[in-house]
């Protein structure tokens, strides 16, 4: 059966601020064309935007209650503003009238969507509406040239004729080229034409046919970085353990059991990579003895003899021809020493260091946050959704890839 495409918006959370102008009517349809795309949409309108665009018809294509443009004290007590800051991987604000691009300029954080693009660390997009002398006034002008400085990324608008009567520039781009090109904002290039190995998830060590020891990852970081790389350009191989993860599209996934099985399927394939990336959680140990059967509870204590599995992030960094290697550290304490001591012992040129253990960060968590380490520099990649987090370590990862 041949792969579907990878839509552009595949695991992409766009949190869309909808304004106070006439084009406010085209949100549902927006919403539905993001949606279309992959993506998860939740939406916040500004003051006065409902009564331009009715909240129950944006909730009823979204699937999510919207957001108005008061901070509740209901909403607060959660930090609501930061947590929609830190959910989004795009803020899109559509129609983006004279007043919100005023006021996003200034930096002013005076009601919910505000202060949701002061607070977030994700891209700014937005697609103007207004009339033709407004867009044509110098501090519109003016006040667009400062967004695109702060690398704000401007869609449209189009021209014609206006709800005014007017005719002229200052029409909203239809929602399906927004979509198009908040998708086409995603596919970065930077690894073009590069080979990109991933290993991903845990491992299962079998015990007997039924037991076995194995490990909290989800698989999700792996997985993630799979995608952004395929977004990035790269030709991706994903080497995953145990997983209830769907295998990432336009991916080559081979699935494996156990460490050995991991180290043969990466040596199988490993001379035409040009990037490794060691993300698995692969057991340190493994049963000595697998028992054929299962084994019966007749004994008050039982012992199980173990020995160490081969260190597959090693054996490639120090393979012939080695690739560009990234290493994770998923520690509980000390985090940055220990990881900076296997990024000299393994002889890494890269490694992510994380804090497992924690409440909504590590392991089966949905977010995650990252500390780059190299020999020349420590990057702080502060906490995010794991599939934000894995377009930045992929853009990290171009940037640190020699001539």
């Amino acid at each position: 059966m041949a792969k579907t495409a990878l839509k552009p918006l595949s695991n992409k959370r766009v949190l869309l601020g909808i304004s106070a102008g006439i084009a406010a009517y085209k949100g549902p349809d927006l919403v539905r064309k993001l949606t279309e795309l992959g993506a998860e949409v939740e939406v916040i309108l500004t003051r006065n935007a409902d009564q331009f665009v009715a909240p129950l018809a944006l909730q009823a294509v979204s699937g999510r209650p919207v957001h108005n443009y008061a901070m509740t004290a209901e909403s607060e007590s959660g930090m609501g503003h930061i947590d929609l800051a830190r959910w989004a991987d795009i803020v899109l604000i559509a129609p983006a009238t004279a007043n919100v691009i005023a006021r996003l300029c200034q930096g002013n954080a005076d009601e919910l969507l505000t202060t949701v693009c002061v607070a977030t660390q994700a891209p700014v997009a937005i697609a103007p509406a207004m009339n033709q002398q407004m867009w044509q006034n110098p501090a519109t002008i003016e006040n667009l040239a400062t967004l695109a400085k702060r690398n704000t990324l401007i869609l449209g608008p189009d021209s014609g004729e206006q709800a005014c009567g007017e005719v002229g520039p200052g029409r909203m781009l239809q929602p399906t080229d927004i979509a198009a090109r908040v998708g086409a904002s995603f596919s970065t290039g930077s690894l073009s034409g590069k080979n990109v190995m991933i290993t991903a998830g845990p491992t299962w060590e079998a015990i007997d046919p039924v037991r076995g020891i194995t490990n909290h990852s989800s698989g999700l970081m792996g997985y993630a970085l799979a995608q952004a790389a395929v977004e990035a350009g790269a030709t991706v191989t994903l080497v995953s353990g145990p997983t209830n993860l769907p295998p990432p599209e336009r991916v080559k996934c081979v699935n494996i059991i156990s460490a050995l099985d991991m180290r043969q399927a990466v040596f199988n394939d490993i001379d035409s990579q040009d990037i490794f990336i060691g993300v698995a959680a692969v057991a340190d140990y493994r049963p000595i003895d697998s028992a054929d059967q299962k084994i019966k509870k007749n004994a008050d204590e039982m012992v199980i003899k173990m020995t160490k599995n081969p260190d597959i992030l090693a054996e490639v960094a120090c393979h012939t021809n080695r690739p560009f290697c990234v290493g994770f550290a998923a520690e509980t304490n000390d985090v940055v020493d220990y990881a900076r001591g296997k990024l000299e012992r393994k002889k890494l040129d890269m490694i992510a260091a994380n804090r497992v253990g924690i409440a909504d960060g590590g392991f089966g968590s949905q977010n995650n946050a990252i500390t780059l380490i190299t020999k020349e520099a420590v990057i702080e990649l502060p906490k995010q959704n794991k599939f934000a987090l894995a377009r930045n370590l992929i853009s990290n990862i171009s940037e640190h890839l020699p001539e």
